[in-house]
């Protein structure tokens, strides 16, 4: 068989775990040839492909990032898009394509299985570990473990400077990385996308801390809002495509706070470093282990579907169970978080 591979969207760290282990598996238990094509489902319209083979993969485990390039483009939203991707399918002689992304990537790899008839699985990637039907995406743990370690070095400054620390994580749609490393690092407060706050009681809970310490730490995901009918006069934290804006949650809740409570904030806006570096040893068995379930998968002959861990497992789930879907951190999470 030959097979085409393709990672799109964001980049994070275990991609190349996953690419790897689909050319290795591939090569060494199927025969397969591996096609890699650059800068996601944009690589496969343009016909950018490059070979890849078992010594174009060695060494990269360690390596954050992805060796293929990424961008964030949806063939069904091009025009001319799905028929050019056809055309690369054929011209290749593709037997199928594993696609590595996350939610808008495996969506357009659902519909380009369906419209075009073509084989498809996919892996799915995000730090935000928001894909529905798997218990962790690629890249997660590594954000989280970045994240936490961030948390642990503001306690120190927050501490001597008897300070209230502000940290912006990411999280657009869901608050995963805030809540889980809010709670490993020791967060004071942890605002999600789940649960609006009200700026009100944050500034009250500072205040009764501040009795008995003086500092608190506050972990902010990037989509969290305030609640409807709060006291909140900030601007509006949501671009007009909907999305988040970088930085701005943060900054608002920082200058919030110190406004309500008299206490010095300062705002930390972790960014784009909690998605790069090199993957933990999490991050690159995962991608190892779904790249596996992947490659084996299409030489058995299964499509439309996507390799999710569930338990201690790795399962194919069908594209329709994720797609349009958000997956929420649990109430039992949140209720941890408030609790301590």
């Amino acid at each position: 068989m030959r097979i085409g591979i393709l990672t799109g969207g964001g980049d994070c760290p275990g991609l190349n775990a996953a690419i790897r282990a689909v050319v290795k598996r591939g090569a060494a238990e199927h025969g397969c040839s591996i096609v890699g094509f650059r800068n996601g489902w944009q690589g496969v319209i343009d016909g950018d492909a490059v070979p890849l083979t078992r010594d174009d993969v060695s060494g990269i485990l360690v390596h954050g990032g992805t060796m293929l390039g990424t961008a964030r483009c949806h063939p069904h939203k091009v025009e001319g898009g799905m028929e050019a991707v056809k055309d690369t399918f054929d011209h290749e002689k593709l037997d199928g394509f594993i696609c590595i992304g996350g939610d808008g990537t495996l969506k357009a790899a659902g519909k380009v299985s369906k419209a075009l008839n073509v084989p498809v699985i996919g892996i799915p990637k995000t730090i935000d570990n928001d894909v529905v039907g798997t218990d962790a995406a690629i890249g997660f743990d590594t954000a989280v473990t970045v994240a936490t370690e961030a948390i642990d070095r503001l306690h120190s400054t927050a501490e001597s400077h008897n300070r209230v620390m502000v940290v912006e994580l990411m999280g657009r749609h869901s608050g995963w990385i805030a809540v889980t490393a809010g709670v490993a690092g020791g967060a004071d407060i942890i605002l999600a996308p789940e649960e609006p706050f009200d700026i009100n009681k944050i500034a009250k809970r500072i205040k009764h801390r501040h009795r008995y310490k003086n500092f608190s730490i506050v972990a902010v995901a990037e989509g969290a809002v305030p609640a409807e009918g709060s006291d909140w006069d900030g601007e509006s934290t949501i671009n007009a495509r909907g999305n988040p804006i970088a930085g701005s949650i943060g900054a608002q809740v920082t200058h919030a706070i110190e406004d309500a409570t008299g206490f010095a904030t300062r705002l930390t806006v972790l960014g784009y470093t909690q998605r790069g570096g090199v993957p933990t040893a999490a991050d690159r068995l995962l991608g190892t282990r779904m790249g596996v379930a992947a490659i084996d998968a299409m030489v058995a002959g299964e499509t439309d579907k996507f390799t999710a861990l569930q338990g201690e497992h790795i399962v194919l789930e069908p594209f329709s169970t994720m797609s349009g879907k958000t997956k929420w951190v649990p109430e039992e999470m949140l209720e941890a978080a408030r609790g301590l």
